[in-house]
């Protein structure tokens, strides 16, 4: 078991041609997802209740075990491999070799495109911070996105005594722009805007379409390469209907129109490598939504619509690392939580579902995703239309596991005039839509 582990690499589907590795990949694959499976008790066609929670202690997060505890049912289905698409998979093999860590073991440097670190030794010292940088420049969306008309509710917990509807929230656009890292819409590899700005990536969130009092508000968000540079964010306050720069601090927070939701856990974790500590916990076979039944996804009508069920959970391989918030100057007061501990699946590359901590050590929040791999968003699709399959994230909810309130999401929405949702990839927003000017524009 320790010389498969030594062996394997993230990613086993893209294509490397090394035979140790994929005799690793082969070895590793056979012995986890044969034992896991029998030693869990849990077996493809079982279905997880709270009544049966038990069988998944072990193989899941505290706060996905909360949620199955909680009302929220688990189809266990057999384990599917994932490929990154075509793309991502050659920019890894033309580029990773010339990424390195700086000798503070912070930032990923000589980055272009693809996967900064696909071979990974559970060993190396520097794993965690390793794992973080792939999971910055992940597969699921390298160019742009623009996820169009999603929705939102906020409710309590089946077992609450509040268990009706408590907020439900409806949004235009939650789109980003990348600009280094681009492998199929020009310019690739790099918009040569980056020369000059040293952006990472933008991020916008709007317009806020629901409920009414939030009409208008709206969220845009700079990354910068610089590792000592902060982000840029600004949000539209629609009763002022005034601009407002956002303290770093007030990302990893709750507030507006984002329910449970804070910006530094979009799409799992969306906060700065370098302002985190960062350990390697492990790595195990655990479940996770991969390969999503249902886009949309169904309102889970056993836990009071906090989460979504029934879904497909595999057994998948996770690395597990923790990050824990340096204090950062400007940022009074610290951050929120004391860490956050991220599971990370090793061929998608991304957080099937990410726990919080308060600053007593307290487990606080608990977020999970549930993903879909198909080579379009939703069956009938006449536009978002690709030529290999993808990742889409077609739900995610964010709980407060001390209150039991929780936000899902639903990607592509429910209650939405757009259908198709997910633009990947297409050149469907450019950097003009990443602007405060436009933000405020599209403010009704």
């Amino acid at each position: 078991m320790q010389t498969s582990s030594r062996l394997k690499r993230l990613g086993c589907g893209t294509g490397f041609t090394s035979a140790a590795a994929l005799l690793g990949v082969a070895i590793s694959l056979a012995l986890f997802g044969r034992t896991s499976v029998v030693l869990a008790g849990v077996k493809p066609g079982d279905v997880i209740t709270a009544e049966n929670t038990q069988k998944v202690r072990d193989l899941v997060s505290p706060g996905v075990y909360y949620k199955v505890a909680h009302g929220m049912s688990m189809k266990i289905v057999p384990t599917q491999r994932i490929e990154w698409p075509p793309p991502y998979k050659e920019a890894t093999e033309k580029y990773s070799s010339q990424v390195r860590l700086s000798k503070d073991g912070r930032t990923a440097l000589g980055y272009v495109a693809g996967a900064p670190f696909p071979l990974l030794d559970p060993n190396d010292p520097n794993v965690a911070v390793k794992i973080a940088w792939n999971n910055v420049f992940r597969p699921i969306w390298t160019d742009d996105y623009d996820l169009r008309f999603y929705d939102c509710d906020t409710a309590y917990e089946g077992s609450h005594p509040q268990t009706s509807q408590v907020d439900y929230f409806q949004i235009g656009h939650y789109a980003g722009y990348n600009l280094v890292g681009r492998v199929e819409v020009e310019p690739i590899p790099v918009d040569p805007d980056f020369k000059t700005s040293g952006r990472y990536w933008l991020f916008a969130l709007y317009p806020t379409l629901a409920p009414q009092q939030l009409r208008g508000a709206g969220l845009i968000r700079y990354r910068y390469a610089d590792p000592n540079r902060g982000d840029d964010s600004w949000t539209w306050e629609p009763g002022s209907r005034r601009l407002r720069r956002l303290n770093e601090a007030s990302l990893s927070i709750s507030s507006g129109p984002y329910g449970n939701w804070n910006p530094d856990h979009y799409a799992g974790f969306a906060a700065k490598v370098e302002q985190y500590d960062w350990k390697f916990i492990g790595e195990r076979q655990m479940l996770a939504v991969v390969n999503a039944e249902h886009s949309p996804e169904l309102r889970c009508s056993t836990d009071n619509g906090t989460s979504a069920c029934p879904e497909a959970w595999e057994m998948r391989h996770m690395y597990i690392v923790e990050a824990t918030p340096r204090r950062v100057i400007g940022q009074a007061g610290g951050q929120l939580y004391s860490k956050t501990v991220l599971y990370l699946d090793s061929e998608v590359m991304y957080p099937s579902y990410v726990d919080t901590y308060d600053q007593r050590g307290q487990l606080y929040g608990g977020q999970v995703q549930f993903l879909a791999n198909r080579d379009r968003p939703v069956p009938d699709a006449r536009i978002a239309v690709y030529p290999f399959k993808r990742e889409f994230i077609v739900g995610a909810v964010s709980t407060d596991l001390q209150s039991g309130q929780a936000t899902m999401c639903y990607l592509p929405g429910i209650e939405t005039p757009e259908h198709e949702c997910w633009y990947i990839n297409m050149g469907a927003v450019d950097k003009e839509f990443f602007t405060t000017q436009a933000m405020a524009k599209a403010a009704p």
